[in-house]
């Protein structure tokens, strides 16, 4: 099997002190995205990834953004938007970074987001497989639904939520190009990470409250699902579950909220129907030892790789 789980931890320092170590070494992934890392290269705990190589991309908007990728074996390639990343070895202890350009030209619009560390994919070595961490904008509400008074932030006129959907229209366009891209090199494609959106009303605990919120507007709704189809992308956790209430992957540090599951499902994988085929499970790993590592959890999925390996059915290749 192939193991690989996605996880918005919420500042590797913080995650670090939670037990992420602990977590990584006992969990068995092959590979581990991250989103949100928030840490500088020069302030990462030591030790903090264990015995995985590290490809990081921290952005430059400090304490902020940030994402990763460990494997068990080196990348065959890295690729980022126009940033240098750090990809490490186990055993080496230097902070030298190198560039990782993509080869697939940003869309229209990604630009302004290449310094922010929102991107970073890998070539895996065990598998034909290409593997993305995002960590997409939070956003915001837009204008007509912002009351004074009765939001956690200042009303901004609509900025945070327009910012979103320009990021997402962009996203949609670079997401479809590096998805042919890697069926060009021969691999399967598989995109993980925060997206900030939940897709349908089982993917809410208070689905119909929540209509209102940022996060689940029927905007950012259709824009998932516009995504999904059975020849492009598929939601691989949804796949294994249909027609279930979740299961979430992020709940509110707000007392309670855990403990009945008030969540949302806002990480997600989302693979080539070939390599979605394969996933056999798909589990929230809600906390680890009774602690949770973030205010997200990991969602590990496990694909199984002789299955991948044989020969594609007919009518089955990606548009």
């Amino acid at each position: 099997m192939l193991r690989i789980a996605t996880l918005n931890i919420n500042g590797v320092r913080a995650g670090h002190r939670r037990g992420l170590g602990d977590w990584l070494a006992t969990r068995g992934c092959d590979v581990v995205t991250l989103q949100e890392v928030r840490t500088p290269l020069a302030a990462l705990p030591e030790g903090a990834f264990g015995d995985y190589h590290v490809v990081y991309e921290p952005g430059q908007v400090p304490g902020r953004n940030g994402v990763a990728v460990l494997t068990r074996e080196r990348p065959v390639a890295v690729r980022t938007w126009d940033a240098d990343v750090l990809v490490r070895a186990p055993d080496e202890t230097h902070l030298h970074t190198e560039p990782a350009p993509d080869d697939v030209p940003l869309a229209r619009g990604l630009a302004r987001h290449a310094s922010e560390g929102r991107y970073v994919e890998v070539d895996l070595a065990e598998a034909p497989v290409t593997v993305a961490s995002l960590y997409l904008p939070k956003g915001g509400l837009p204008a007509h639904l912002q009351v004074p008074g009765r939001m956690r932030e200042a009303p901004d006129g609509g900025a945070r939520h327009d910012r979103k959907m320009r990021f997402m229209a962009a996203f949609a366009r670079q997401l479809a190009r590096t998805r042919r891209a890697a069926a060009a090199r021969g691999r399967e494609f598989l995109l993980t990470g925060d997206l900030n959106v939940a897709h349908t009303t089982l993917d809410v605990a208070a689905g119909r409250r929540a209509q209102r919120s940022e996060g689940f507007l029927p905007e950012e709704q259709a824009w998932i699902a516009a995504q999904l189809s059975p020849r492009t992308l598929v939601d691989v956790v949804r796949a294994l579950h249909p027609g279930q209430q979740g299961p979430y992957s992020w709940w509110s540090w707000l007392p309670g909220a855990h403990d009945r599951d008030a969540g949302w499902r806002i990480d997600y994988h989302l693979a080539t129907p070939r390599l979605a085929r394969t996933a056999v499970t798909a589990v929230v790993d809600r906390d680890h030892r009774g602690v949770r590592l973030s205010d997200h959890a990991p969602v590990v999925v496990d694909y199984d790789l002789p299955a991948l390996t044989r020969p594609a059915a007919r009518g089955t290749v990606s548009a």
